[in-house]
């Protein structure tokens, strides 16, 4: 890989993210500015000249989500326009890819409508990691990689030699994924069957299927917000006699009140990794940050130098 040839520019929502992908590749990250006026607009403007230049653009949309999203329009729209000969799109977190689905009446498939805006606006390749659900790549014409948190994280949870491991996946749509954590670690697998019943970040656990009883169980998920499922499943597993209860999250997003709801839960240790750090509250003493900067650096180098992403991935 050139690193002459690198050129990584960092959103208002991704810098410290941006400066560890930077370090990891060994080079510095590019110069751009960000201005917010009073009565709310963005403006962004490249400080680099990126003429005829392969460039990349590290911003994950939420705190506040709408800002961080035309934000990082803004940013694509301007490395087009200072003719750039491609933007990679580095979209740690996609806090829209929540609206991946019409699964009700008159209402808005928001991740599509965010695909939309983001090839209108000139991106030519989107890198994300752990993405709500599968199709959400469909929703794109130019191509989407995937990345998987669980590297790293699995990484973490073994340093720290937990014993009789049960892997515990909060509802069925994420019981695949947490097969992989389960492999990964070789552990056996719960299941939580969650019920959800309004759009107001509530869920009930109403049991957990699998055997936890004197087992260290792990709750995994893609994210978490309020904290509430992942307090709900914890209380359950230790009505069902879990010796320890951890969790590990990609995106952390944190919400107002989530801290007091994680602190005042049986969880021991609650690992996420850095794809958001806008968050409004100071981090409890149970959270651990993972960085997923190597996993970003190696997929841009990757796809500087033309090589497999997906073989990151393989067991």
């Amino acid at each position: 890989m050139d690193k002459d040839d690198l050129m990584i520019f960092s959103g208002s929502a991704s810098i410290k993210l941006t400066e560890k992908i930077c370090d990891y590749l060994m080079v510095k990250p590019a110069r751009g500015e960000v201005f917010k006026f009073s009565e709310g607009n963005t403006f962004v403007r490249v400080l680099e000249n990126v003429r005829g230049r392969g460039v990349y653009l590290v911003q994950s949309t939420v705190f506040p989500s709408n800002d961080a999203f035309m934000e990082l329009l803004f940013w694509i729209d301007a490395l087009n326009r200072a003719s750039a000969d491609s933007v990679t799109l580095i979209m740690p977190y996609f806090s829209y890819a929540k609206g991946d689905k019409k699964d009700e009446p008159r209402v808005s498939i928001r991740a599509r409508v965010c695909a939309d805006a983001i090839e209108a606006a000139g991106a030519d390749r989107v890198v994300a990691m752990d993405l709500h659900a599968p199709q959400i790549q469909g929703f794109f014409r130019v191509p989407v990689d995937n990345l998987y948190a669980l590297p790293v994280l699995c990484d973490r949870i073994m340093e720290l030699k937990l014993k009789n491991i049960v892997v515990v996946s909060p509802d069925t749509g994420f019981a695949n994924q947490a097969r992989r954590y389960a492999s990964r670690l070789d552990a056996s697998v719960a299941i939580g069957d969650k019920r959800r019943t309004a759009h107001d970040e509530k869920a009930e656990i109403l049991e957990v299927i699998g055997d936890v009883e004197g087992k260290t169980a792990i709750v995994v998920d893609d994210f978490t917000i309020s904290g509430g499922t992942l307090v709900d499943v914890s209380r359950k597993l230790e009505e069902m006699g879990a010796a320890e209860i951890y969790a590990m999250v990609t995106h952390g997003v944190f919400g107002e009140g989530s801290m007091a709801k994680i602190d005042d839960s049986p969880i021991k240790k609650l690992l996420v990794t850095d794809t958001v750090e806008n968050q409004p509250e100071e981090f409890s003493p149970k959270i651990e940050i993972v960085s997923a900067a190597p996993l970003f650096g190696e997929a841009i180098k990757r796809i500087h130098d033309r090589d497999s992403i997906s073989s990151m991935f393989t067991d």
